[in-house]
């Protein structure tokens, strides 16, 4: 027998939602291997985008964001400085700590990525309606803000907003909390920073 109730929907749309991401992701990755040859795993490219929505910040600050050790994301920087693509300085007021930012051959890289798959995906999207794409944007803003109330953790929670296309946070303005990487931002270091993000955001 057939199931029509609200499970088997909900069912259909997470499994709809999986195929797109996963199909995207396999998009982005083509593109990421055009531009680097294959040079880049998609992980290292991400840390790209986060040191280059938060320059100046510590590797503490990348693990927050991220979500792993301090010595994962050491390790992971170690891998992208001795490529020239992310730097690391000593931090004035604690020479323990070091400070990222990325290196001219690193912002060229991640403007290299964004034109190509800025062209991909407007190909693959150009078909649809803004209203349709709005629509279906609000649908899983919606739902994922309701996960997040529903488990109260609003404090631990971060959608790496910045990473996933989008430089607004959707705590920050849509559910007006403060996501995990903001909050370890507020503790972090009180140095004056090297660069900005984007419009004061980067979650």
């Amino acid at each position: 027998m057939v199931t029509t109730g609200p499970a088997h929907l909900v069912r259909d749309f997470l499994g709809s939602a999986q195929i797109f991401t996963s199909a995207i992701n396999d998009l982005l990755e083509q593109q990421l291997h055009v531009v680097t040859g294959k040079k880049l795993t998609f992980s290292q490219l991400k840390l790209l985008k986060m040191v280059s929505l938060t320059e100046g910040y510590t590797i503490s600050n990348v693990a927050a964001f991220l979500g792993v050790s301090n010595a994962a994301a050491s390790r992971a920087v170690d891998r992208l400085v001795r490529r020239d693509l992310i730097r690391r300085t000593e931090a004035e007021a604690d020479r323990r700590a070091v400070r990222l930012s990325l290196t001219e051959a690193g912002h060229h890289l991640l403007a290299s990525y964004d034109a190509a798959s800025d062209r991909a995906l407007q190909a693959l999207f150009e078909r649809f309606s803004s209203d349709q794409l709005r629509t279906a944007a609000d649908l899983l803003d919606n739902i994922s803000l309701g996960i997040v109330d529903r488990d109260n953790g609003q404090g631990e929670v971060c959608f790496r907003c910045g990473i996933h296309f989008r430089e607004r946070c959707l705590l920050r303005q849509t559910a007006r909390h403060d996501c995990h990487f903001h909050l370890h931002k507020k503790q972090g270091p009180k140095e004056t920073r090297t660069g900005a993000p984007p419009n004061g955001e980067a979650g």
